[in-house]
């Protein structure tokens, strides 16, 4: 039980109904609970449901404050007290984090925010700042890890009422840093209020997640990234990227720069591409604010600006270049150019990109190191788009050397059918390519017909574990599909 005004301290709200001196058993959001007795209901409007058409309903169940900001209808006998605020779901933030205790406060809190690179950067920190002896939980797109537990995502920045319990779980776990990846959505729907983070991040921005139930405009979605910096006490950002300085307008927060331009505080020169026996990399040297060269086993120029910013925010935690470069090395991110040894003589890897702008950065990227063949292997989500289809055949066909065409997610569309749409973009371009309907066989096609210098994607699945076909969730894990593989063939490696 906690104290009403306790929870409120931090807002600003008027008490339209009811007293302000009570205590209450439980805060909610979702409707849905069978029983709220003694409860805070906290009515969110969302794309689809507003909580405040479900007032009488909550307060059936038990529920004893209402928390809103607008009109609800309530029986005129109803024994309950309504708060009203200006943004109910920035309301939810401040008495999530009241409600767990502040635990944040607790924390050092990293929050790292861009259209790319943020997962990647998010583990490379996590990484590091293990290396120096930190306790790091993570809150990302692909999981949530609190010491040993590891819960999958639903989103990338959960609501604010499950970040500030998994918080308050991290400071139990006797965690003493998190890393977080901040969604513009995230910051727009006040998600990572009732805190202010110790540490800043942004990445790098481009047109992305414009649309109905996401951003009106590319000038919305790039202030929603820049709220971050008003919600921070040391901003660290990509100097080369062209709108950093519109991203951190108004900020309340030092700034530092990084990049592999002249003129940031941090900077990246002389990269150079590495492949040692099919583990592609980037070693580059370190000027600035530091002073050292460094080798990341991760490949691409982005990979250079994933580890600068990690680099730059560690440099806080006084990790010192020994620690940096162990962590860098050993640093792997689940599906996002993900290397599996299946061979000294090729390269194998395992990424996300399910987009033709996606896929089109990833491939731009290989080509840049020498190698044999081009490898590209991909299928399409069924139910989605037809445009992506044609779209990534193109780019495949175009920048691909060979094309392995099969199944992804075809969910209630025949796999067939999807392919013929990818081969039509193809059939745009003089690339060859090859149809196989199953995964595992697809991928065995790969691996057994690797020739020395290639380097093969398989590009779409990333971290996913599993295939949905009519509704249903299979488990499939391309890791244990190459191990299978493997072990049916008599390979392996240490």
């Amino acid at each position: 039980m906690k104290a009403l005004q306790t929870l409120l301290e931090k807002l600003d709200y008027t008490c339209i109904r009811g007293s302000l001196d009570c205590q209450v058993a439980s805060v909610e959001y979702d409707s849905r609970k069978e029983s709220m007795e003694g409860g805070l209901f906290i009515c969110i409007t969302g794309a689809v449901f507003d909580g405040h058409k479900y007032a009488a309903d909550v307060v059936q169940k038990g529920a004893k404050v209402l928390v809103v900001s607008k009109d609800v209808e309530l029986p005129e006998e109803a024994d309950v007290t309504v708060i009203l605020v200006e943004n109910t779901r920035y309301a939810m933030a401040h008495i999530s984090a009241a409600w767990f205790g502040h635990p944040a406060q607790k924390l050092t809190t990293i929050g790292i925010t861009g259209t790319k690179g943020k997962t990647t950067t998010a583990y490379l920190v996590k990484s590091i700042l293990e290396n120096v002896g930190k306790k790091v939980g993570l809150v990302g797109t692909i999981e949530t890890i609190i010491a040993d537990t590891v819960i999958p995502a639903v989103n990338t920045t959960p609501e604010s009422y499950i970040l500030q319990e998994t918080f308050a779980k991290m400071v139990d776990a006797g965690l003493d840093t998190v890393v977080m990846e901040v969604s513009s959505q995230a910051l727009m729907q006040h998600r990572t209020q009732g805190f202010v983070f110790d540490f800043g991040i942004f990445t790098n921005l481009e047109p992305d997640h414009i649309g109905p139930n996401e951003h009106g405009s590319f000038e919305e979605y790039m202030a929603c990234k820049g709220l971050l910096f008003k919600q921070c006490k040391v901003g660290i950002v990509n100097g080369d990227d062209a709108h950093w300085q519109q991203v951190t307008d108004g900020h309340s927060c030092t700034l530092e720069t990084y990049g592999l331009k002249d003129g940031n505080d941090l900077c990246a020169q002389n990269p150079v591409f590495t492949n040692e026996k099919g583990q592609l990399g980037m070693k580059f040297d370190v000027s600035g604010l530091l002073d050292f060269k460094a080798h990341v086993a991760l490949p691409g120029r982005f990979s250079v600006y994933n580890a600068m910013t990690a680099i730059a925010i560690c440099r806080h935690f006084g990790a010192g270049t020994e620690d940096i470069n162990k962590a860098l090395l050993a640093a792997r991110v689940k599906g996002r150019i993900e290397m599996v040894k299946v061979s000294n003589d090729f390269t194998l890897m395992i990424d996300y990109a399910h987009n033709a702008m996606a896929l089109e950065s990833l491939l731009s990227t290989l080509k840049e190191y020498p190698h044999g063949r081009l490898v590209c292997l991909f299928g399409c989500g069924g139910n989605r788009s037809r445009d992506r289809r044609f779209e990534m055949g193109e780019v495949s066909g175009r920048m691909a050397d060979f094309t392995i065409i099969t199944s992804d997610n075809p969910r209630f569309e025949e796999p067939a059918a999807i392919m013929d749409d990818i081969v039509t973009g193809i059939s745009k371009t003089d690339g060859h390519y090859i149809r196989i309907e199953d995964r595992k066989e697809a991928i065995a096609y790969a691996i057994d017909n690797g020739q020395p210098g290639d380097i093969i994607v398989l590009a779409g699945k990333g971290h996913e574990d599993y295939q949905e076909i009519k509704g249903v969730k299979y488990h499939m894990d391309e890791r244990e599909l190459i191990a299978d593989i493997l072990q049916e063939r008599g390979v392996s490696f240490e």
